[in-house]
């Protein structure tokens, strides 16, 4: 997905195509995006879609305004470049120190192979970093207050299966007593109401209901009464 930081200009369609020319692209390898804000414009760093390989947001030279007081200012132009080095070193380093979080400037208009395979290598090694912090800190507390959100995108960026890698989920409150339960949870542990029957039947949780006596006729009943006799 491509994404372009609005511009907000009346200059001739000539300049306009030249300041074009002089864009920057950032790529983004994640699925996370980003928002920074500078004093000359916000930027929304996009994150990829679950189908591509990454997202590209494009920038566009600002200019800043430096104030020197008693109402004298001095217009500073920023390059596009600098504006894109500016945001992913911001984005990059939020994670602590060599923290890196996918988003790169490419060199061209679109990310080459090297540039790629370079991205994916600094975050494979982040990301195991932040494993293998995680697994240490487990190991000493075995809490899950102690595990933060990026150390678990880690672990499930990396298809690892560890302990304190769980994913939140959705409950649901229980009918019968108001605690608050998983979906698709058969009987409730705290009062023991049946939320699910089907299921309970299934897991023999619960015991089917006994069949009603079958109705006979006359004939089969004094039928049944004389061998009962003999």
């Amino acid at each position: 997905m491509n994404t372009e930081t609005a511009v907000h200009t009346d200059r001739s369609p000539q300049a306009v195509h030249s300041e074009r020319s002089l864009q920057a692209v950032i790529a983004n390898i994640t699925e996370q995006s980003y928002t920074a804000h500078r004093t000359y414009g916000t930027f929304q760093i996009s994150g990829r879609a679950a189908s591509e390989e990454y997202a590209l947001t494009r920038v566009t030279p600002r200019t800043a305004v430096m104030d020197y007081g008693d109402k004298r200012t001095l217009p500073l132009a920023i390059t596009a470049r600098e504006i894109a080095d500016d945001l992913c070193r911001e984005v990059n380093s939020d994670a602590g120190e060599h923290s890196f979080l996918g988003v790169f400037v490419c060199a061209g208009n679109v990310p080459t192979e090297g540039e790629l395979r370079s991205a994916r290598s600094r975050l494979e090694e982040f990301y195991r970093a932040l494993v293998a912090a995680a697994d240490r800190e487990w190991e000493r507390s075995h809490s899950f207050l102690f595990i933060h959100d990026l150390q678990r995108r880690a672990a499930g960026h990396l298809g690892l299966n560890k302990d304190w890698y769980y994913q939140a989920r959705e409950t649901a409150e229980c009918p019968g007593c108001g605690e608050r339960v998983k979906p698709g949870v058969a009987v409730c542990k705290s009062c023991k109401a049946i939320l699910d029957r089907e299921k309970a039947l299934a897991l023999g949780l619960l015991q089917p209901p006994s069949e009603p006596p079958s109705e006979e006729s006359p004939h089969v009943a004094q039928g049944k009464s004389a061998a009962r006799r003999q």
